[in-house]
């Protein structure tokens, strides 16, 4: 069984809120969620930079003998996730070639503005206590 990390930004709430609800789903725990803003995170995880984390998702991806890793970033983070927890089977369709650019762009747009777009649909832009559940 193939297994992943997800490095998400815990001062998100819609980030958060994603984890939460794929964590739920989580029941083979396939998926392992670490907040790239704990204060540990640097020993713990040194190939992979914060910095670039919090521009864009990144996720870890582990064959199924734990062998060979793949890096993710951005929307095949959250196709992959969801296709392991068995959901949204839907969003193989953002990774098909000429959509997959468009969705790419869009996500790009949205991971820059995350705060702006969490106030919206939210009212809050980040939070100081979320955590997945």
């Amino acid at each position: 069984m193939e297994k992943m990390i997800i490095f998400f930004d815990g001062s998100c709430p819609l980030c958060v809120a994603e984890m939460n609800q794929l964590r739920k789903l989580n029941n083979q725990h396939q998926l392992q969620f670490e907040d790239i803003l704990v204060p540990d995170f640097n020993q713990r995880f040194p190939d992979i930079s914060k910095e670039k984390a919090s521009t864009v998702l990144h996720g870890l991806l582990f064959s199924q003998t734990g062998s060979e890793q793949q890096l993710l970033l951005g929307l095949d983070v959250s196709y992959k996730a969801w296709n392991l927890v068995g959901k949204k089977k839907w969003l193989k369709i953002l990774r098909l070639p000429v959509i997959r650019i468009v969705a790419d762009k869009a996500y790009l747009f949205f991971a820059r503005n995350r705060y702006r777009i969490s106030y919206l649909l939210t009212g809050k832009s980040r939070c100081n206590s979320c955590s997945i559940d």
